[in-house]
């Protein structure tokens, strides 16, 4: 709707306004469309206020219309109004063109518009960053305001609980598939950030539709972050699904794991049964494992992962490259207990680990591949975090080809000394 304010406000509107719409509640007692049923009566009493314009400024697209009547060819469109995705739906003689260039605008790059176009400003702007740091993918990704749009599709949080707990992920488009079986191990809520282009947005809004796992459920909370840089700003997306949040607890967790079969259940029982409160500072520590295999059964219970782990199907999660990312979990001790137990922090220590909402947020300095979770165990131990060890949880990771930034952090010495600066 386009108004002329100057002549609104010489014709009293907001006064004229507020006198229908009291004089239309007192016979109708609430309103569908909120603003426009309230303008639509004022134009109803007032018809003289508005300027009649061609009818191909407004082409709807809707179950009823006679819009297509209006015009020839598409040339003389103005503009189209197709702002349900159910229009997309109707009959139209034109609608698979409107279809393509719907399509063609959703899969543009949003950030463009976000940027100066090239000759518009007479006054450069001086960046803010040295060019010529071999750092500075770094300095952008850690400073950088990502575009993002919370909450992509229908989300509900109906069942509330004190020991609630949310499952916080995060992942780019490669890694969107595992979603599914992820959310078939995790009934409770789910809240995950995705990395995406504006075109791969579209992709994933398809794939969520046609999974049978994903397209029903609403406690799954969808967050675009969408790209803009060299580098997986890891701990950013983290930050964010976990600031899109309710649950009272939050477990963190990469998309590439599996949570045990009841884990959600197990979490919320232990949290009631160590009397665990928001305000506390405890992080509960689900150990961690793997496989190499991309297809095997997965364990029932703690009796048969301890056979699994036996017959060297499951190994403890990075054993062989990362030994220290775990160590202080004490596995051995895992083993033969079935009663937590309170782990000491080592340096490089980084499990999986469950806390209050109330934690703190990752330092989003660290993008890319490398001491990104360290440096969060790091940072709450210097709160006096106290670490306790569940004795019948786990999760499981799925083997998946490295991301382009592991490959940079193993063979790019530059880009292992740009992360030794940040960890100092």
């Amino acid at each position: 709707m386009l108004m002329h304010l100057q002549q609104l406000r010489k014709r009293k509107f907001t006064s004229l306004w507020e006198a229908v719409t009291k004089r239309v509640l007192a016979h109708i007692p609430e309103t569908s469309l909120a603003d426009q049923d309230i303008i639509n009566a004022v134009i109803k009493e007032r018809p003289f206020i508005v300027y009649k314009i061609k009818c191909t400024w407004n082409i709807q697209l809707s179950d009823h219309t006679i819009s297509d009547i209006c015009y020839r060819d598409t040339s003389q469109i103005s503009i189209i109004h197709w702002n349900s995705p159910r229009k997309q739906d109707v009959y139209n003689k034109h609608i698979n063109e409107f279809r393509k260039l719907h399509r063609v605008f959703l899969e543009m790059d949003g950030n463009l518009l976000r940027r100066r176009l090239f000759g518009c400003d007479k006054h450069e702007t001086v960046s803010q960053y040295n060019e010529s740091s071999p750092c500075r993918d770094f300095t952008k990704g850690a400073t950088m305001l990502y575009r993002t749009h919370p909450f992509l599709l229908e989300y509900e949080y109906n069942v509330y609980t004190p020991a609630d707990v949310a499952l916080i992920t995060q992942c780019s488009v490669e890694r969107i598939p595992l979603l599914e079986d992820l959310s078939k191990h995790w009934p409770g809520t789910i809240s995950v950030a995705l990395y995406l282009t504006d075109a791969e947005v579209q992709n994933f809004l398809e794939f969520v539709r046609g999974s049978i796992e994903l397209r029903n459920r609403k406690n799954i909370a969808y967050h675009v972050v969408y790209k803009d840089g060299e580098l997986y700003p890891i701990n950013y997306l983290r930050n964010i699904a976990m600031s899109y949040i309710s649950t009272p607890y939050i477990f963190q967790l990469d998309v590439d794991f599996l949570p045990q079969y009841r884990l959600h259940e197990n979490l919320m029982n232990y949290i009631v049964k160590l009397n665990i409160s928001e305000s506390d500072k405890v992080a509960l520590i689900v150990p961690a494992f793997e496989t190499e295999r991309y297809r095997f059964t997965f364990p029932a219970d703690k009796d048969e992962l301890l056979k699994f782990l036996k017959r060297g199907v499951l190994y403890t999660f990075r054993y062989h490259v990362w030994t220290q990312g775990h160590a202080a979990t004490n596995y051995t001790y895992w083993r033969n207990t079935m009663e937590p137990y309170e782990v000491s922090w080592e340096p490089d220590f980084e499990p999986y680990i469950v806390v209050s909402r109330l934690a703190p947020r990752y330092d989003t300095r660290f993008i890319g591949f490398g001491w990104n979770k360290v440096s969060y165990l790091t940072h709450l131990t210097v709160l006096n975090y106290k670490y306790i060890v569940l004795p019948d949880t786990f999760i499981i990771h799925r083997p998946h080809a490295p991301s382009l930034d592991i490959g940079k952090f193993r063979t790019d010495s530059i880009y292992r000394s740009c992360l030794k600066k940040i960890e100092r």
